[in-house]
């Protein structure tokens, strides 16, 4: 039996030399070390994410960077050695403006789809494009984005972007000529004004198979010309936003593959079929903005496959046909054409659309279920009308507008299931609307009382969210009422008074409660009772003091603590290790004190160990003595290993809501005060500066492979930087400065190529600062205050002495080692014979 061997070639080296020398050239970002986590040197960069190579020979035939939000100030010419490159995918970054390279891509003559689409490029499309004979798929473009103006009917559409930013293609005939092979062209807002009425028939010509084409807003001119009637295949014609002139022609209706259709804001004029309409396959058609087109519509039946239907701001006329309501997929209809007449017979969402005024056709719509008017600027109050017309909705979301005032009394005669109000500027009391509700979300207005008695209408509320609003005084009792409120975030407000007790006692099945960043005073309460159901509790930023309630231990499924920010005064919390789900643990900036995980034998050490725990912060406290043993830190099994069944994201589905809750945490991270609006479980931290530390970095740091930032600055901890930081492949931020460490910079520490934030400063090291490309990226800032330090960045040179010295104190640990070799090979006889020799010699010859 014959048996083929698969053989795996590795990436060739100069593949994987030009990937990193791209890699090098975008900025230092979030974004950019996520997106280039696995781009490692001495790794099979076919490995890459983002990276392909097919043929088993090796060589990168695809590369994929598109929607990273990079950052570079140019496309660096490395790109060009990959010479084998099939697919290239740029779109979506920010390349600062730049040109794009004048001579390279005539090079990559292999390639069959290029992206570069929406990522700020200027100037002269390149030339070398043009021999790209291989190209099915060409995107050049710029995006748009989509506003509704109710005041001139439903639809148009403006683009969204910087015009100083802007490709020019001033020969296109050129560019398209060889490019027979094209199946899509995307050149949106490519300036291709220089190009007269020669555009259409290049197209006719040059690209016989093209399937989609899309040029809006390229500054075309001229009529829609018959050379076109030979591109049978369209599926996507998008002219929009130009100054096409002439009529829409008819062989457009016998383009069998037609789909979408947009010719919005032209000049074209004329009589439009009534056959274009009764397409089989037409799901969009767009005229809207052209005011010398003129028609009627047909009578649509129930194989029409419209989605999109947009004839505003034209000259057709006529009576609405009742047969529109045939079109069971339709999501957009703009109908203000001013000849029409008729009556429409079903309403239209208007979610993000830029809409300034509460939308008055709404007001004779009374069989609505449900109502999305977010994301527009529509501002004052919510008419009466609307709450006095709808009585049931299952859900109404008013979020990111500008309303000020809810328009009726705080109880509301409309019952709403799930009712969303955040980021407005909404004032007074909330309001409360009838019977039931299972999510209210009141996030980021200018509320500022609850209604006292809202408990008893609340019975089946399962979210609330008040948060960011200007809410003082005591937290209404009613709260511990008889509600069902599983999550209560009432975080960044004016409550004072003391922490009620009554929360921690009759949670009633609540999971997450939230109140950071108010005024709260007082003792933490003790009074957590058996069956706790909290998964998350943060009371951090307030005035809390006492000692952590050993109570605590009854809640056995949290998974997030934050008490930072108080006045909490007590030793550390080993008792919590009881606590096996606990996952973020943040005690930042307490009157904490005394030692961390030091009087426990090795015998007993599950009794502080935290084995779920991702994010410890300790900061700003007063513990002292030495930092946790080595066990400690090996007992922190998920900085160690990754578990693959968790989710992502820390969050709890809210019940019979169809949302989700995203718990938050804000720590000190690369030198800054950062609030994570999600805690992805990658996101692995310790912190424990700004203490009285003392004695040595534990060996047993360089266990915790999946940390991503490590803080222990500001304390007394002397010793050496532990070689064993090289297994920290994953570490973003390093700060150990303001100690009293001492000895070599390892150079183990130059190869974590993710480190973007290094601060060592003012501490007692010497030798030369470890060379590297990676190393280079970083600021003076970084290694200041340690006056043995020599080499880049500083601007101490090193002298021949301080090399050497760090010479030869390498050349002797090597030493010492190849002597232990030669006393276990040799036997003990030669090998005393060889210590003999290297202890009396060597010191003689070098006195001499």
């Amino acid at each position: 039996m014959n048996h083929t061997a698969v053989l795996v070639v590795p990436c060739v080296p100069d593949h994987a030399s030009a990937l990193l020398r791209l890699k090098r050239s975008f900025v230092t970002t979030n974004e950019s070390i996520t997106a280039f986590r696995s781009w490692r040197a001495g790794t099979d960069c076919c490995g890459w994410e983002g990276v392909r190579c097919r043929g088993g020979k090796g060589r990168v035939t695809s590369l994929d960077l598109s929607h990273r939000r990079l950052r570079s100030r140019a496309l660096n010419p490395s790109l060009f050695n990959l010479t084998s490159l099939e697919h290239l995918n740029l779109a979506y970054n920010d390349f600062s403006g730049s040109q794009l390279p004048s001579t390279g891509f005539e090079r990559l003559l292999k390639l069959t789809h290029l992206n570069l689409s929406t990522s700020k490029f200027d100037g002269q499309v390149p030339t070398g494009i043009r021999q790209l004979t291989s190209l099915v798929s060409l995107d050049l473009s710029t995006g748009f984005k989509i506003v509704e103006m109710l005041n001139h009917g439903f639809y148009f559409e403006i683009a969204s972007h910087n015009d100083s930013c802007r490709l020019v293609e001033p020969n296109f005939q050129t560019l398209i000529a060889k490019l027979g092979n094209l199946r899509e062209i995307k050149l949106g807002y490519v300036d291709l004004s220089g190009n007269g009425v020669h555009w259409c028939d290049a197209l006719g010509k040059s690209t016989p198979k093209i399937r989609l084409l899309s040029l809006p807003y390229c500054r075309l001119i001229g009529p829609i010309c018959p050379s076109l009637s030979s591109l049978h295949s369209l599926v996507t014609i998008d002219l929009e936003r130009n100054y096409l002139s002439g009529p829409i022609p008819d062989f457009l209706t016998n383009f069998s593959s037609l789909r979408v259709l947009q010719l919005q804001r032209n000049k074209l004029e004329g009589w439009v079929s009534p056959a274009i309409f009764l397409h089989k396959k037409l799901v969009t058609i767009n005229l809207y903005h052209n005011l010398g087109l003129y028609g009627n519509l047909p009578n649509f039946s129930t194989s029409n496959s419209f989605e999109n239907l947009v004839v505003g701001r034209t000259n057709f006329f006529g009576t609405i046909p009742s047969s529109i309501s045939n079109l069971k997929s339709l999501k957009r209809l703009g109908l203000s054409a001013y000849g029409f007449s008729g009556e429409l017979p079903f309403s239209i969402g208007l979610a993000g659309c830029r809409i300034y005024e509460f939308p008055s056709f709404l007001r004779y719509q009374y069989n609505i279920d449900s109502l999305d008017l977010s994301d527009n600027q529509i501002h004052g109050a919510i008419p009466k009308w609307a709450w006095e017309n709808w009585d049931e909705l299952s859900s109404l979301n008013l979020a990111n507008n500008r309303f000020t005032s809810i328009g009726y009394g705080p109880l509301l005669p409309s019952s709403i299931e799930v009712f969303d109000l955040s980021n407005n500027m909404f004032q007074g009391p909330i309001p409360i609307p009838r019977d039931t509700a299972s999510a209210l979300i009141y996030t980021r207005n200018k509320f500022s009382s609850i209604p006292s008695n809202f408990t008893s209408h609340l019975s089946d509320v399962t979210l609330l969210m008040v948060s960011e609003n200007n809410f003082s005084g005591n937290i209404p009792s009613s709260f511990c009422g008889p509600t069902s409120i599983q999550l209560l975030d009432l975080s960044y407000n004016s409550f004072n008074g003391s922490l009620p007790h009554c929360l921690m006692e009759n949670a009633n099945g609540m999971v997450s409660l939230n109140l950071k960043d108010n005024e709260l005073h007082g003792k933490f309460p003790d009074s957590f009772t058996e069956g706790c159901s909290f998964e998350a509790l943060d009371l951090s930023g307030n005035l809390i003091e006492g000692q952590l309630p050993r109570s605590l231990f009854a809640c056995k499924n949290l998974q997030i603590l934050d008490v930072g920010k108080n006045l909490i005064l007590d030793s550390f919390p080993c008792w919590m290790s009881s606590l096996h789900r606990l996952e973020v643990l943040v005690l930042k900036s307490n009157k904490l004190f005394g030692h961390v995980a030091q009087s426990i034998g090795e015998e007993n050490t599950s009794s502080c160990a935290f084995p779920s725990v991702r994010i410890v912060d300790l900061s700003s406290n007063n513990f002292s003595g030495p930092l946790p043993q080595d066990w400690w830190f090996k007992k922190l099994k998920s900085m160690i290993l990754r578990d693959s069944n968790s989710s992502l994201i820390m969050d709890y589905g809210v019940p019979q809501t169809g949302t989700s809750y995203t718990y938050t945490t804000a720590i000190t991270y690369k030198g800054h005060d950062t609030t994570f609006s999600e805690i992805l479980r990658t996101l692995v931290f310790i912190d424990v500066s700004n203490n009285a530390f003392s004695g040595e970095i534990p060996e047993a740091i360089g266990e915790l492979v999946l940390l991503h930032g490590l803080n222990m600055s500001h304390n007394f901890l002397n010793g050496t930087i532990p070689s064993q930081v090289r297994r920290l492949n994953q570490l973003e931020a390093l700060d150990i400065s303001s100690n009293e460490l001492s000895g070599v910079i390892p150079h183990e520490i130059a190869s974590l190529d993710f480190l973007t934030m290094l601060n060592l400063s003012y501490n007692k090291l010497e030798g030369k600062i470890p060379e590297s490309p990676h190393f280079l990226t970083f600021s003076n800032n970084s290694f200041l205050g340690n006056d043995g330090l020599c080499g880049s960045p500083l601007s101490k040179e090193c002298s021949n002495a301080t090399t050497t010295n760090v010479a030869q104190h390498t050349w002797e640990e090597n030493y010492v080692d190849i002597m232990l070799f030669l006393l276990t090979g040799l036997g003990f006889g030669v090998g005393f014979a060889v210590v003999i020799v290297v202890t009396w010699v060597l010191p003689c010859r070098k006195r001499s």
